[in-house]
């Protein structure tokens, strides 16, 4: 699968723009403002819906303008697929594929699989449970259509039960039959998300300590622990019991929203104990692990997005990417770069068909084929 070409029309700093791609290596040159980024969250926006960054999609339109529109041809097992997206100011997000609306968004997750390693994913290791739980809840969506529309239940049942407990708080007043309702939604869906989980991390598990093994040695021992409430075999009566707190939390204290997945280096948590270097490690194995176990399930290599990677990572890691590029491991690969420079030099290294394009204040102003 890759991405042929690409349009932009009052897209963040673009007016107007269109690009043609590769299917292998394509590059995007220049300072930094340029909009370089703007144009991986663009096909970020066309394969997952979404900006991989703001999630507000007005934020994303173009100053003094009330629209955006995204367009990218994308060639899927020989098959051609023109996929749109529309964002006017105060309407309902639209997105098609060949011509043809979705009546949820939802339905388009998983068609054009992704993966992208930007300077930001470090939250992934030093940030909350949170920031884990979306990586991994992502991961699952893009393999697994079942497991996105379990969580879109859980999360309606979630806001409902947490309403109805602000308002009986406020109230002063304990109404359990009201509560029934949500409270057996959430267990029995908190119970069906931990099994997808649960069995997500044990196929992603070998993908992950493989990498890290190739990148780090055998030095380190690494591992990742699901903890999650519904592991107890007491979990729905737990839940029932909880209420009082609920009501002086005033939200759902039980439930897989709860979840942690942790990162652990020789036994112990890598967020407190691991090194910038190691962090670095077991967040360039995650993301490869994503991007292989994507490409076992789904059967088409996902397209690879490395948003200015080159200044964050040392050349042992570097090296570790690009060797995957030069035995035409990856499928098509987009990199960002302030240094044109450095990235020419890396990739003079690996037999790739790559093209350069030079960005100025979002707008093209050299395409180069390497």
């Amino acid at each position: 699968m890759y991405l042929k070409n690409l349009e932009l029309i009052q897209f963040k700093n673009y007016e107007r723009e269109q690009l043609e791609f590769n299917s292998e290596v394509n590059c995007f040159f220049g300072k930094n403002g340029a909009g370089k980024t703007n144009l991986l969250d663009a096909i970020h926006y066309l394969c997952l819906t979404k900006s991989a960054f703001l999630s507000l999609d007005s934020h994303h339109i173009r100053h003094e303008s009330s629209f955006f529109t995204l367009k990218g041809a994308f060639e899927r097992e020989d098959k051609i697929l023109d996929v749109s997206c529309i964002v006017e100011s105060n309407k309902k997000k639209r997105l098609e594929v060949n011509g043809k609306p979705y009546h949820r968004l939802s339905e388009h997750i998983g068609l054009l699989p992704l993966v992208m390693i930007a300077p930001d994913d470090t939250q992934i290791i030093t940030g909350g449970s949170e920031e884990r739980r979306k990586f991994f809840d992502g991961m699952i969506c893009q393999t697994d259509s079942h497991y996105l529309q379990l969580l879109i239940r859980y999360q309606h049942y979630l806001k409902q039960r947490n309403s109805l407990l602000k308002r009986l708080a406020e109230e002063k007043r304990l109404d359990r039959l009201q509560l029934s309702p949500y409270n057996h939604q959430l267990v029995q869906l908190s119970i069906e998300i931990h099994a997808l989980r649960k069995n997500f991390l044990e196929a992603f598990r070998p993908y992950f300590l493989d990498h890290y093994a190739a990148i780090a040695g055998q030095l380190e021992t690494v591992d990742i622990a699901y903890k999650s409430q519904v592991s107890e075999a007491d979990f729905a009566s737990n839940f029932e019991s909880s209420l009082e707190q609920d009501l002086s939390l005033r939200r759902t204290s039980r439930g897989i929203h709860k979840d942690d997945f942790v990162f652990q280096l020789n036994g112990h948590p890598i967020k407190k104990f691991g090194s910038q270097g190691q962090k670095k490690s077991f967040l360039i194995s995650l993301k490869l692990a994503q991007f292989f176990i994507f490409n076992a399930i789904k059967g088409t290599k996902p397209i690879l997005l490395l948003d200015d990677i080159f200044d964050k990572l040392d050349d042992q890691r570097i090296f570790h990417l690009m060797a995957r590029v030069a035995k035409k491991e990856f499928g098509q690969l987009f990199i960002t770069d302030a240094r044109p420079e450095r990235s020419k030099e890396i990739l003079q290294t690996i037999q790739a068909a790559a093209t350069f394009f030079t960005i100025e204040s979002g707008t093209i102003s050299n395409r180069q084929i390497g």
